[in-house]
């Protein structure tokens, strides 16, 4: 986010860029994928702020880690959720996709989830290249491809 900003107000003139699974949420609001997925954080962040966190971690778990929140399991999870729920979600920033016209931009994602497809592909209409490298979740840089991928493009640009 915050390089994808420093270029948006030109503040950075990058020569490429290359962006890994970007959570650039803002560059496809309104469409349905998006939307769901800020509502659900947003629903579960109003629990949270009433002092519900296990309600916010019932929301977030099977949504961004997989699987269910099970009491059985909250001592040790706790932490993990009041650290997530911390964060910063990443819209908000008012990112436009047009940030990218004019800079050769490569968006690599694993294939597994809609917003991340959704976002490269608002992406793509701004001219970035876009790769999958499946079978790897949420981190197409531990793909046996992922160097080359970046090197072919970047030995393009």
């Amino acid at each position: 986010m915050p390089v994808f900003l420093a270029v948006q107000a030109r503040q950075i003139a990058a020569r490429a860029l290359v962006l890994v699974e970007p959570a650039l949420y803002d560059v496809a609001r309104g469409v349905p994928v998006i939307e769901d997925h800020i509502d659900a954080i947003t629903r579960a962040r109003a629990l949270s702020r009433s002092g519900d966190l296990f309600g916010y971690w019932s929301i977030v778990r099977p949504l961004m880690f997989g699987g269910p929140a099970d009491r059985s399991r909250w001592d040790e999870e706790r932490e993990t959720a009041a650290r997530f729920e911390a964060k910063q979600p990443p819209w908000g920033f008012g990112v436009a996709s047009s940030a990218i016209v004019g800079v050769p931009t490569l968006v690599i994602t694993g294939g597994w989830n809609a917003e991340y497809e959704t976002i490269a592909g608002v992406l793509i209409e701004e001219g970035a290249t876009h790769v999958q490298l499946r079978g790897v979740n949420h981190r197409p840089q531990d793909h046996s491809g992922f160097a080359d991928t970046v090197e072919r493009f970047l030995a393009g640009v």
